[in-house]
């Protein structure tokens, strides 16, 4: 065998899994189909992700913590309205406690990532690379490249995305559906502190996001102001028009959906717009394969846990394949691979079920349902043990943790 496991994707999944496997001297062969070092460039994705806590101790234990202290904005509060209505809840970490989340731009996490895997001996990157085959079998999973390179070992994993032509080869079904929604995404300076404060405001045709992030550079666009990343779900039919706005438009429409709460809104970063979705594959393995991240799963991005289920994902995989390894057992057996899907499959489900939920709760218009939602908001708030239910969820905190999710290595 060339490795223990060969991935399929080097993205943010991809590469983090690859690091994991390697801080336990388990090898792998990373494979992807672009030129990573274009997913780094600023116009590459604007985007920018919220690192739930668990998660953060899992990237510090793997020694990628310092991109978070440095470039990271420590989610201090989290702040949930229907609209702008008066009552809201409102989540807060005790004091001395780790922040709730790490707001970071995916771009930024990318490099770190990369800069790792191609230190670590233990891992072979090729990318980019075109994919002629995967072939497997009772005793070994074989990669065959375009350029005539072929690769076996015992387990391949997808973590190849949404549309991943891994999964599909394999045969594994989905279930899933299209949202009538878009997410447009950006970045503004403004003029009021977010106060390490991220906002969840709810209308009838999607959430709009407020999430903190550092402060803009003195002399690039924003001119050393606060700044915060937005997620605004839009109707399907006017992502187009939504995708054409210019700078002033489109902090115009932000401003008067978000009543001030950071005063003067100005746009600094152009505007992205992806379709919304959710799907969840039948199986998370198959004959010497494993799915991970977004290639088993998709939600709606209502509460910012689709990267962090895929983190939740890795440090599962990492434990399970590492106490295989060390007992001696064939890591791409069934059994070692329906273990990490026992462990994965209903955490997923649950909160690709309330995320669903949350966002269909909410679009219902009418006075009478938002009266109910307030009345439910308000009344959470005055809750303590179910807000601290939620807050744990939110910190990817609930559940058997693997150990690399409580900041250790197995």
């Amino acid at each position: 065998m060339d490795a223990d496991v060969i991935i399929i994707g080097g993205g943010l999944i991809g590469s983090t899994l690859a690091l994991a496997l390697a801080r336990h001297d388990v090898s792998s062969i990373v494979v992807d189909t672009q030129d990573l070092d274009s997913t780094v460039l600023p116009a590459f994705d604007g985007r920018a992700s919220a690192i739930a806590s668990a998660s953060a101790r899992m990237l510090r234990a793997l020694d990628i913590g310092a991109v978070l202290e440095s470039d990271g904005c420590p989610i201090r509060a989290i702040r949930v309205t229907d609209g702008t209505a008066p009552q809201f809840l409102h989540f807060e970490a005790p004091e001395g406690d780790d922040a709730l989340g790490i707001m970071l731009e995916n771009r930024l996490l990318r490099i770190a990532l990369l800069r790792a895997v191609r230190a670590a001996p233990q891992v072979r990157l090729i990318a980019p690379a075109t994919i002629v085959s995967l072939v497997r079998d009772a005793h070994r999973a074989t990669l065959t490249l375009a350029d005539g390179q072929v690769f076996t070992a015992p387990l391949a994993i997808a973590a190849d995305g949404r549309r991943s032509a891994t999964r599909e080869a394999a045969g594994i079904k989905l279930t899933g559906w299209a949202y009538p929604n878009a997410a447009l995404v950006t970045m503004v300076a403004h003029s009021v502190p977010h106060g390490g404060v991220a906002c969840e405001l709810f209308y009838p045709s999607g959430p709009l996001a407020l999430l903190p992030m550092t402060d803009s550079a003195p002399e690039g666009p924003g001119g050393g102001r606060p700044r915060s990343a937005i997620v605004w779900t839009v109707d399907a039919a006017v992502a187009a028009g939504a995708r054409k706005l210019g700078p002033q438009a489109l902090a115009a429409e932000i401003a008067a959906r978000i009543d001030g709460t950071l005063g003067d809104v100005e746009i600094i970063a152009p505007q992205a717009v992806w379709p919304l979705g959710y799907h969840h594959a039948a199986t998370y393995h198959a004959e010497r394969l494993l799915l991970v991240g977004d290639a088993a799963h998709g939600i709606h991005p209502i509460a910012g846990q689709g990267l962090n289920m895929g983190f939740r994902d890795v440090a599962a995989c990492a434990e399970v394949l590492v106490d295989a390894v060390r007992t001696g057992q064939d890591i791409g057996a069934p059994d070692v691979l329906k273990r990490h899907s026992q462990w994965r499959r209903f955490d997923n489900s649950m909160v690709g079920a309330v995320t669903d939920g949350l966002n269909r709760l909410f679009a219902v218009p009418g006075r009478v349902p938002a009266a109910v939602r307030r009345f439910g908001l308000a009344g959470v708030q005055r809750l303590p043990p179910l807000k601290a239910r939620f807050m744990a969820e939110a910190r990817g905190e609930t559940g058997k943790l693997p150990a690399l999710l409580r900041g250790e290595l197995v």
